[in-house]
């Protein structure tokens, strides 16, 4: 009898513009690109956080057109990444942050992953690119 698996696959959801994150887009992977140019990712507020919701952002146009933002609204991201020569420069170190920049450096499989505990957004980020992922 051969084994049966449910529910191993991942939840992809294409991005190419403007999107609001939903409370049911927990555990989804993003697929991003801007081909009509810069857009914003809004992650959910402080007020509205769900301990355990898990976002994945993956970079799927190859230097993206325009500059793709992350945004939560408010200071509540603590960052860390690196990039590909090694750098976390651009890690917050317990500083949050409100926004994550996915600039038109990024390259396609640069890769943000974004936590929260119910209070704080916690996000790692890893790019092939130096200082092509910043924070504002």
């Amino acid at each position: 009898m051969g084994r049966v698996f449910f529910g191993t696959r991942k939840n992809v959801h294409d991005v190419d513009g403007a999107y609001t994150i939903l409370d049911s887009d927990s555990g989804k992977v993003f697929t991003l690109s801007s081909t009509g140019g810069a857009c914003e990712i809004t992650l959910p507020v402080a007020a509205n956080l769900v301990e355990g919701a898990f976002y994945k952002f993956i970079v799927k146009e190859d230097t993206p057109t325009g500059a793709i933002t992350i945004a939560a609204g408010s200071a509540i991201i603590d960052l860390v990444m690196k990039d590909a020569g090694g750098n976390a420069s651009n890690s917050t170190a317990g500083t949050a942050v409100s926004n994550i920049l996915l600039g038109t450096a990024c390259k396609q499989g640069d890769i943000v992953n974004v936590f929260t505990d119910g209070t704080t957004y916690y996000a790692e980020a890893l790019s092939s690119t130096d200082d092509s992922i910043t924070t504002s």
